[in-house]
């Protein structure tokens, strides 16, 4: 026994990492670069994680902000959260090998939007004004969009017409959080069209609902991610919310060993584009510390998986572009 400290009990929730839309768009990026042995372009972050990022310009993907420091006849890749129409048209006008790896439960909300829009109705989009998903979206959508992130926004919201108007929603948002907004929108405008949370990705809810189980017996929780994470910063509130404190562990010397003292059982979880090798740093930094027991705590299993991102057009000039 280390240190003459009781053996730490480590909670390793499940569904935990990696979802399928994050999986798609590495690959995406991983298999352009075998096929065309040059380096790629991907406008933003393919997923936001730095140790994911990293890895990937190690292996020659170039990450830029703008379609403008893609050179002509390159590879352009788009993130897993989407761009606005006016991106898609800007490569579009360009000699540009362009391989889109939305994932497909945004461009769903996309098109959920649009669908609202065309029919006349203001959109109100449930989500953060800064995330690049949330800025996709409004971009894809061509009518009205509100954009509220709380139920105060609510209140303020200025409508066309109150009995013309929908909702959707940002994929990584807190379901709890989620639930308030959207009972609060029907209660102000109850002609309101919309989802309920289903817009919420299947990977989010169920990371979500694995903190909560495991914060019924861990004293803290970890979540390993990256702090420009979305889904990650939502694991981090749920956790807190039950009255956890909650550590984001971007890097392994953000776990303290002062984070532990007194601490008998932990629980242990990644946002959904964190890789498991983050989730084996934090145990690996625990283990120096305390003895560790480690128990997985399951509440579904997840067998989704998206087609993957076609390459089949990419052309003999965008191979050739170094």
């Amino acid at each position: 026994m280390k240190r003459g400290l009781e053996p730490l009990t480590v909670l390793l929730a499940a569904p935990r990492g990696f979802c399928a839309g994050v999986e798609r768009a590495i690959q995406a990026v991983e298999d352009a670069l075998a096929q065309t042995g040059k380096p790629v372009y991907v406008r933003h972050e393919i997923v936001h994680n730095g140790f994911v990022v990293n890895a990937l310009k190690r292996k020659g993907a170039v990450f830029v902000d703008e379609l403008s420091e893609i050179p002509d006849g390159a590879v352009a890749i788009f993130s897993a959260h989407g761009v606005s129409r006016e991106v898609e048209r800007e490569a579009a006008g360009r000699d540009l090998a362009v391989l889109d790896a939305t994932c497909p439960l945004v461009r769903r909300v996309h098109v959920e939007g649009r669908r609202h829009a065309q029919a006349g109705r203001d959109v109100i989009l449930i989500g953060h004004r800064s995330h690049v998903e949330v800025e996709g979206t409004i971009g894809q959508i061509a009518g009205i969009v509100h954009v509220v992130e709380t139920v105060e926004d609510v209140r303020s919201v200025c409508v066309s017409d109150p009995d013309h108007v929908a909702y959707v929603t940002q994929t990584t948002l807190s379901v709890d959080d989620t639930r308030g907004i959207i009972a609060a929108l029907r209660m102000r405008f109850p002609a309101i069209q919309g989802p309920d949370t289903k817009t919420i990705c299947y990977a989010t809810q169920n990371r979500q609902l694995a903190v909560r189980v495991i914060a019924a017996r861990a004293e803290r929780v970890i979540v390993c991610g990256s702090g420009n994470s979305s889904n990650t910063a939502r694991l981090r509130e749920v956790a807190e919310s039950h009255g956890r404190p909650a550590l984001l562990m971007q890097d392994p010397r953000d776990l303290t060993l002062s984070f532990i003292d007194g601490v008998a059982v932990i629980g242990l979880t990644a946002g959904a584009s964190a890789p498991e090798q983050m989730i084996n740093q934090a145990l690996a930094r625990l283990a120096e510390w305390r003895d560790l027991s480690v128990e997985e705590v399951r509440v579904t299993h997840e067998g989704t998986r998206f087609a993957p991102v076609d390459l089949s057009f990419l052309t003999h000039q965008a191979a050739s572009v170094s």
